[in-house]
C-alpha cells in the first residue's frame, strides 16, 4: 500500500531512518525528463520495499554559487513540491542552499543521507555533489563500493526535436517566446500564477478589461508580447489573451502580466488566477495610437479563440 507524501524542510527533518532510494536535484520545473526519472525511482523503490525520496534544493545553488538573482525559477517552490509528490514518491526533502551546504565535500554529504535517511540507492541524471561539484557519478560508486548503496544514473532520459530536455532549455525556449516548445518539455503548458491587483484601469477604458497578476518577482516569464492562453479561476478554465510586457503604446514602463480573460464577468481583485501559455501570437511593439492598439486587441482575442479551439485539451 502506498504510504501518504511525507514532506520536511530539512534532511534532518526526517523522521525515520528506513531504507530509501533518493534523487537528489534541484529539478526546477519538473519537465518530462525528471518526471521519467523520479517515476521509475519510485516504482523501483516499491518492488523492492523501499522507501523513495527526492531531495531538492531552494534556494537553486546558483544563487550561492554564482550570485544569479532575477527570474530564475520555473515554478515556485509550492508548485515544485506539489509537482514531485504527483510522481509517487513517497518523502520530499527541500534542503537549504546555503553557503555552509556548497563547501560541504561530496563525501560528508554522503554521510548525511546514509546517517538520515538509510541510503541505499542514490539516482539522477547525471551527478556533480559537494564542494567544487566532486561527487561524480564514479566517485560516487567508490564511495557507494565501501559505505553500501549503489548509483543509478539515468542519462539523457528524453529527447523532443532531437535535443535533450533539460530546465535550461526550457528557459531558453520561454526567453525566445516558444512556449510551445516549453510545454513540449515540462509536459504541460508552462503556468504562471498570482493575486489579481490593481492595475492602471486602461484596459477597462478601452472595452479590454484584464488582470494584473503579481506573478512572483523569481520566476521566469516569456518574452515580451501576446499569448494565447488559459486562466484557472477557481478551479474554472477560460480562455484569455495575455500580454507579457511594458505597453510601450501607452508609455508603461513596469513589465506585467496582463490577461484578458474570455467569457467571464467579475471582480477578481484579491482572487489567485494561473495562467498556462498555449500559443505564442505576437511579440509587443509600439502603434501609432490608442485606436490601432484596439483594433490590435480585437484581434489578438480572435486569434486566441481560434487558436484554443483548434488546440486538444
Amino acid at each position: 500500500m502506498t504510504e501518504p507524501l511525507l514532506h520536511v524542510t530539512d534532511l534532518n527533518a526526517v523522521p525515520a531512518t528506513r531504507p530509501t532510494y533518493v534523487a537528489v536535484g534541484v529539478f526546477d520545473g519538473v519537465h518530462r525528463g525528471h518526471q521519467a526519472l523520479l517515476s521509475r525511482l519510485a516504482e523501483q523503490a516499491r518492488a523492492d520495499g523501499a522507501r523513495s525520496a527526492v531531495l531538492t534544493f531552494f534556494p537553486h545553488p546558483v544563487t550561492v554559487i554564482r550570485g544569479i538573482v532575477g527570474r530564475l525559477y520555473l515554478c515556485t517552490l509550492e508548485e515544485r513540491i506539489r509537482l514531485l509528490g504527483a510522481l509517487g514518491v513517497d518523502l520530499i526533502i527541500t534542503e537549504p542552499f546555503d553557503e555552509q551546504l556548497r563547501l560541504t565535500p561530496a563525501a560528508d554529504f554522503v554521510d548525511r543521507l546514509r546517517a538520515r535517511l538509510d541510503m541505499r540507492q542514490i539516482w539522477g541524471g547525471s551527478f556533480s555533489l559537494g564542494y567544487n561539484r566532486e561527487g561524480t557519478a564514479d566517485f560516487l560508486r567508490e564511495q557507494g563500493a565501501v559505505k553500501g548503496f549503489a548509483v543509478q544514473e539515468v542519462a539523457d532520459l528524453l529527447l523532443y526535436d532531437d535535443r535533450r530536455i533539460s530546465s535550461s532549455r526550457t528557459r531558453r525556449s520561454l526567453a525566445a517566446g516558444d512556449v510551445m516548445d516549453a510545454a513540449a518539455c515540462l509536459g504541460r503548458p508552462y503556468r504562471v500564477a498570482g493575486a489579481v491587483v490593481a492595475g492602471d484601469g486602461r484596459g477597462r477604458q478601452i472595452g479590454f478589461p484584464t488582470a494584473n497578476l503579481a506573478v512572483w518577482e523569481e520566476q521566469v516569464l516569456p518574452a515580451r508580447g501576446v499569448y494565447a492562453t488559459y486562466a484557472w479561476v477557481a478551479g474554472q478554465r477560460y480562455p484569455a489573451a495575455t500580454n507579457v510586457g511594458v505597453r510601450p503604446t501607452v508609455n508603461g514602463t513596469d513589465l506585467t502580466v496582463e490577461a484578458h480573460i474570455l467569457d467571464f464577468a467579475g471582480d477578481l481583485y484579491g482572487q489567485e488566477v494561473a495562467l498556462d501559455f498555449v500559443h505564442h501570437i505576437r511579440d509587443e511593439r509600439r502603434f501609432p495610437s490608442l485606436e490601432a492598439l484596439v483594433t490590435q486587441i480585437g484581434l489578438d482575442v480572435a486569434t486566441t479563440r481560434q487558436l484554443l479551439l483548434a488546440t486538444p485539451t
